[in-house]
């Protein structure tokens, strides 16, 4: 079994799995979020995966496979950068609804009603900077969402 992180690579024979637990338990004493939460998280639209963080920001690289949406949201703590690495997309951000193709980028503010989709057949690939106070899961409100994760 292989358990990896930023900076630790572990490699467990199969009898030993359960020391895995123990190395989980070194991540969080060193305030390591690995412990708790994967770096690559899968979602109904596709997935995300935390490339880099700091103290008031974070990087992902989101994929948006073909035909998905992510939900109608906005954020109370946290504003967004988005940039198009490969595919198109089509972004609301406030009363506005555009195209974005590569190499295009697109500033969600804080407090912004914003939705992102994939109109296209191939997967959508975006870098997203986020910058604000708290830049946890949690700060997201659902206006709209075809998963039915709206509240």
């Amino acid at each position: 079994m292989i358990v990896s992180t930023k900076d630790v690579l572990v490699v467990v024979h199969k009898d030993r799995v359960q020391d895995v637990k123990v190395i989980a338990q070194q991540l969080k004493a060193g305030s390591r979020t690995e412990w708790e939460h994967h770096r690559e998280v899968y979602r109904p639209w596709g997935k995300f995966d935390s490339i880099d963080n700091g103290e008031r920001y974070q990087a992902k690289r989101i994929t948006v496979k073909p035909g998905a949406k992510l939900s109608v949201q906005m954020h109370h703590h946290r504003a967004e950068h988005w940039v198009v690495v490969s595919g198109t997309t089509k972004v609301t951000n406030g009363e506005k609804t555009f195209l974005l193709s590569e190499n295009e980028s697109t500033y969600i503010p804080l407090g912004e009603i914003h939705a992102l989709e994939n109109p296209g057949k191939l997967p959508l690939e975006i870098n997203e900077i986020q910058s604000g106070s708290y830049l946890g899961e949690d700060d997201i409100v659902r206006f709209d969402d075809i998963y039915g994760r709206a509240k």
